[in-house]
């Protein structure tokens, strides 16, 4: 056997967050083991093996009837290509099979698995790599059909494992673990396998193995396990529940200051984050790999007209984004979800830029952020000689720019497209607010068009044009003066 357990730091590693680790047996089966009870195990087994090599991964991919996939198998596969340098594997070959629906027990064709097998022995491959998810059964039998040598990933387990390494907060921590835990927890069964043939228990009268009072103490450690995970589980939440209450105070407190929330969107590696640098003359951590950034920041910019905007970095998105991570990164996804302008950064240079723009806008959708306006940066020009290509391409684009965020051009274009799309529609409002909301009448007469301003004795009567991000600030205060239009009364409030 090639031991090859994973080790913290090492590439798809179990997160430190994750209470298991990886034990060799004398005999060496590889067995998940607490933590906790790792000296313990130790005491009857041999160490920890490690490897200093880089794992050598074999891909897999599936083209299946109507899936619905954005990209073809050859060219998702060249993606997770990426995705699986970018976690530090070696990539050492590839198989793909166009089926009509998965194999219920192995997802691939019992053909395609032979020969796959082969492929594994003849590249030593340490690891196969599957482009879809993989349900808990098909990583079950793929496991037993390929060996112990090999382990079995699919791409979710991969995502994972990249933004467990990029995790750099306390926030991207929680929300990274919260999803390594529902990922993994229905897979949990093969943790201890080890266990449960050490029960042992022979054949009764009936023929059958096993019995009441020979239950194997695996299944019952695992049932365990399983309740400490959902404790675990259920304080992450907790803990990511603080971290949205945090979060929406902020929100809170920047609609008081009536700025502007754009939020940065795009695919993953699109150029989000050199981008804000650029328009917020920012230091934002940036490097050329896939999910750099999974931590939201915020930088204050200058439109072209003076006013200023906040200007918000989020997690690149990607085609099949896990679900799992949509459902941890809910906290950090509610800052999209809550602004008032997208700006969509796609880069123009990708032989599929088309369909990973389609890729943003259907996350968009999952998240309920589909319908706020959307201004999109055509980026990276910079990489091609013709500077008026991505010119051809701007009408492929919602509201598209030309710009390249590492030099600086069409930039101040872009900040006029954003002006333009922030305060080009203003909405006539005619309200009383209290004299405690009068940062409201300020308001008005900074950023929209102040017709009317009458003091009464309790109220402020405000009637003028604001712009349409900022009617939500007046609209608590509608009512009352709509309906005093509506029945033709006056004020009787003295002033």
């Amino acid at each position: 056997m090639r031991p090859t357990p994973p080790r913290s730091g090492a590439p798809l590693g179990i997160a430190a967050t994750w209470p298991y680790t990886l034990a060799l047996g004398a005999a060496g089966e590889g067995a998940l083991v607490p933590r906790s009870r790792l000296a313990q195990y130790h005491s009857k087994k041999a160490p920890i093996a490690t490897r200093s090599e880089r794992e050598r991964a074999f891909l897999v991919g599936v083209e299946l009837a109507d899936s619905g996939r954005l990209l073809g198998v050859e060219d998702s596969l060249a993606e997770l290509e990426l995705l699986a340098e970018a976690a530090g594997l070696v990539v050492v070959g590839q198989a793909t099979q166009r089926l009509r629906t998965p194999d219920p027990k192995t997802f691939l064709g019992s053909g395609k698995v032979r020969e796959v097998q082969s492929l594994v022995e003849e590249t030593l491959a340490d690891l196969v790599l599957f482009d879809d998810e993989l349900s808990p059964r098909h990583q079950r039998e793929l496991e037993d059909l390929f060996g112990e040598d090999v382990r079995v990933l699919d791409r979710t387990a991969l995502i994972l494992d990249i933004f467990a390494q990029h995790a750099r907060t306390r926030e991207g921590a929680l929300q990274v673990e919260l999803a390594q835990y529902a990922y993994r927890l229905p897979r949990l069964t093969r943790a201890w396998t080890h266990l449960a043939r050490q029960a042992g228990g022979g054949a009764g009268r009936s023929g059958s193995v096993g019995g009441v009072g020979l239950r194997g103490p695996g299944e019952t450690q695992l049932e365990v396990d399983r309740r400490e995970i959902g404790r675990r589980m259920a304080h992450l939440r907790q803990e990511l529940d603080k971290v949205r209450a945090h979060r929406q105070r902020h929100r809170s407190q920047r609609r008081k200051a009536a700025l502007p929330t754009v939020a940065l969107v795009g695919y993953t590696n699109a150029g989000k984050s050199t981008l804000l640098n650029r328009l917020a003359q920012a230091d934002v951590f940036v490097a050329d790999q896939p999910f750099a950034t999974l931590d939201p920041t915020t930088r204050r910019i200058q439109l072209p007209g003076g006013r200023q905007v906040l200007l918000t970095d989020t997690v690149g998105f990607i085609q099949k984004l896990p679900t799992a991570l949509i459902a941890a990164f809910r906290a950090t996804l509610e800052e999209i979800g809550e602004a008032d302008l997208l700006l969509h950064v796609v880069d123009i240079t990708h032989p599929h830029a088309q369909a990973q723009s389609e890729a943003v806008m259907r996350t968009l959708e999952e998240i309920q952020a589909g319908e706020i306006p959307v201004v999109t940066a055509l980026n990276k020009i910079d990489l091609r000689p013709d500077p008026g290509f991505a010119i051809d391409r701007v009408d492929d684009f919602e509201r598209a720019v030309p710009v390249s965020a590492l030099t600086g051009d069409g930039t101040e274009s872009l900040l006029n497209a954003i002006e333009l799309e922030l305060y080009q529609g203003m909405s006539e409002v005619d309200v009383r607010i209290p004299y405690s909301e009068a940062r409201l009448a300020s308001l008005m007469r900074e950023q929209g068009q102040l017709l009317e301003e009458r003091h009464l004795a309790r109220t402020i009567v405000l009637r003028g044009r604001v712009p349409n991000h900022l009617v939500s600030a007046y609209r608590p205060f509608m009512k009352s003066a709509s309906a005093r239009q509506a029945n033709g009364t006056q004020d009787t409030e003295p002033e």
